[in-house]
């Protein structure tokens, strides 16, 4: 009966509502069936330290509306299961991007009448993002999140464990170490890299050495680095890890740049111009993460990107087939002129 009830007194949701709720989301996520007994009132105040009116209250509220039954002498059971069949979502996004725009409007679009989402953006910002969740636990069926943050990771993580794990959704990055059961739709940033730099291993021989243009001032996984250094290695490349790319950047023919922000990438265009250098002859030009515009910008940029549509409608329909599972991202080299 403890897994039925989510109550925590530390909310400033009533605790009533957090009983309501409680069945309610026991009810939609299958916890809850016609006919299951749950605990009485006492043996609900006295399991969570609650007052025998706040669970009266509460348990008033559900047999006004026929979700339970109460039975003389023998207890409380669930009567109706037909609850709103809308699941409450909140996704917890760390900033809006292109990329991220397109795994919103999959998830939103495959969930369709069958969601409310809210999102919320905390901007990799680990107290914004802990607020967000303190205030919101018990208020919505699913909590997906994606878990990019600047710094305090280990205070984030606490702040995700509070989650119930069967309501929540983890995207584009894994729980590091975890073999908890959750739902997680993921990139394998060391090893997607690898693969996709592999893949193009026939483009690249044409340079004689690499760069990744890693920032600093965004918390993009390091395994990034990781992988494109293993990579290098691993097939003799000269390689070198840079952080931004600026007008004053030297850029030589007979290099590749392997860029993650577009800023960077716009950047080193320019500096190809100004030098007079043609992109996917003397200078290669890599960018991370696919975008429409990707595909005309000079003449097509060589892309390494996951399918962030992909990733949105893999983590609805989780959702929707109530399915704990862990789904890594497809992720492959996309070929154009700039390599």
């Amino acid at each position: 009966m403890q897994q039925i009830f989510d109550i925590d007194c530390a909310r400033k949701v009533p605790k009533y509502l957090q009983i309501i709720n409680s069945v309610n989301n026991s009810i939609k996520l299958g916890k809850l069936k016609k006919g299951d007994k749950i605990l009485s009132i006492n043996e609900l105040s006295n399991e969570f330290f609650l007052s025998r009116d706040t669970v009266q209250k509460a348990y008033d509220a559900l047999e006004e509306k026929g979700i339970i039954l109460p039975i003389r002498g023998k207890g409380f059971y669930i009567n109706r299961t037909d609850v709103t069949n809308q699941y409450r979502i909140l996704l917890v996004f760390n900033k809006i991007s292109n990329y991220k725009k397109q795994i919103y409007n999959a998830f939103v679009s495959a969930l369709g009448s069958n969601a409310i989402i809210d999102l919320k953006i905390f901007h990799c910002n680990t107290k914004i993002f802990k607020e967000l969740i303190e205030e919101n636990l018990g208020e919505y069926d699913y909590y997906v999140i994606m878990p990019h943050f600047y710094e305090q990771e280990a205070d984030a993580y606490k702040t995700i464990a509070m989650i119930p794990k069967d309501q929540l959704l983890v995207l584009d990055k894994d729980l590091c170490a975890s073999r908890e059961k959750y739902m997680a739709v993921f990139q394998d940033f060391q090893h997607d890299i690898e693969d996709a730099l592999e893949s193009g291993l026939d483009l690249f021989s044409k340079y004689r050495k690499l760069y990744l243009v890693y920032p600093k001032t965004v918390p993009y996984p390091y395994e990034i680095v990781v992988g494109f250094r293993t990579f290098c290695m691993q097939y003799n490349f000269a390689y070198k890890i840079i952080h931004e790319v600026t007008e004053h950047t030297p850029i030589e023919k007979g290099e590749a740049f392997v860029v993650i922000e577009e800023t960077d990438l716009v950047n080193a265009i320019k500096i190809c111009k100004t030098q007079g250098f043609e992109t996917g002859r003397d200078v290669g030009l890599v960018s991370y993460n696919e975008t429409p515009l990707k595909a005309i910008l000079a003449d097509g940029i060589t892309v390494i990107s996951t399918d962030h549509a992909k990733m949105g409608e893999t983590a609805a329909r989780l959702i929707l087939n109530r399915s704990i599972n862990k789904i890594k991202n497809p992720f492959h080299l996309i070929r154009r002129n700039s390599l």
